[in-house]
């Protein structure tokens, strides 16, 4: 996917670790995306500070040291520390050009997140983190947070290479952060604790969301687009899908277990945003209003 280079002064980076706060979003309606809830039965929100959203996976290795951005360092200095952070700030960059619009047609305040590079271990908004997680947002300081050496362990590990599959890690992540300022987020946060149950499916719900928001990033700058991008994006979707990984790891297929979507599932609404570029088309939570 041919980005352009990105501007500092249009991005918001952190490196060194730590997380700190930001203003909260606001109201609104963006497509689809804030889902009238009334079909849960649940109007409260709220965000548990204490809940990590959106870690693209399950796996549990560990990542290989690497050097971390020095504190204080520039916005270009940050960005420029590999060639896999200045892919993430380029794709950062894009990622708010592309939304922006998109709230201010809705008529919703949009907020750009903060993109934080760490090695090994940092503190976020949600609490402390380990690159084991993988990537995660957190809704409580509106942050994304990456080791980009994640990247490295996707490739090799998980046969998902590529830099539209990093771009799609990015995408979805962000797609996190536009379900928090939709309200989604904390929608679907206050039905979990409201109905433990349904805890795991209403999390594949929000997971197979930021899939489809992801596609339609793409699908919004459709221009960009090269040969086999679509591919890698969709190899990447199922390679982190909750049933290959269970595979992988030699357990059996659990679907009751399930916290983001099967292989399958994870394809098929990334590339439902590829195709339509539409938010409108990522109602993953349609059925249960019927």
């Amino acid at each position: 996917m041919r980005l352009k280079r990105f501007n500092p002064a249009n991005i918001r980076v952190r490196g060194g670790g730590g997380g700190g706060g930001l203003p909260g979003g606001s109201g609104g309606k963006l497509g689809c995306g804030t889902i009238v809830i009334a079909a849960i039965a649940v109007f409260v929100f709220d965000v548990d500070p204490g809940q990590l959203l959106g870690t693209l996976d399950g796996m549990q290795q560990g990542a290989p040291a690497g050097q971390a951005p020095a504190p204080g360092a520039s916005t270009s200095e940050i960005c420029e520390q590999n060639n896999y952070s200045l892919e993430s700030c380029n794709a950062l960059s894009s990622l708010n050009e592309t939304w922006d619009p998109l709230f201010r047609k809705a008529n919703m305040r949009f907020e750009q997140p903060t993109l934080n590079f760490y090695v090994g271990g940092t503190r976020s908004g949600c609490g402390a983190a380990s690159s084991e997680m993988g990537p995660f947002y957190c809704p409580a300081d509106q942050g994304i947070y990456i080791d980009t050496s994640f990247y490295d362990q996707m490739a090799q590990q998980l046969g998902a290479g590529g830099d539209f599959a990093r771009y799609y890690v990015m995408a979805h992540e962000f797609g996190h952060h536009v379900q928090k300022l939709t309200g989604l987020a904390a929608q679907v946060r206050s039905a979990q604790q409201q109905n433990p149950r349904q805890s795991n499916s209403l999390q594949v719900r929000m997971e197979l969301q930021a899939d489809c928001y992801a596609g339609v990033w793409a699908g919004q700058n459709r221009q960009l687009i090269e040969r086999g991008d679509m591919e890698e994006g969709l190899r990447a979707a199922s390679a982190i899908g909750d049933d290959s990984l269970q595979r992988s790891a030699g357990k059996r297929v659990s679907p009751e277990s399930f916290t983001h979507g099967s292989s399958e599932q994870r394809m098929e609404w990334l590339r439902r945003g590829l195709e339509t570029g539409d938010d409108e088309a990522c109602d993953t939570f349609a059925d249960m209003r019927r």
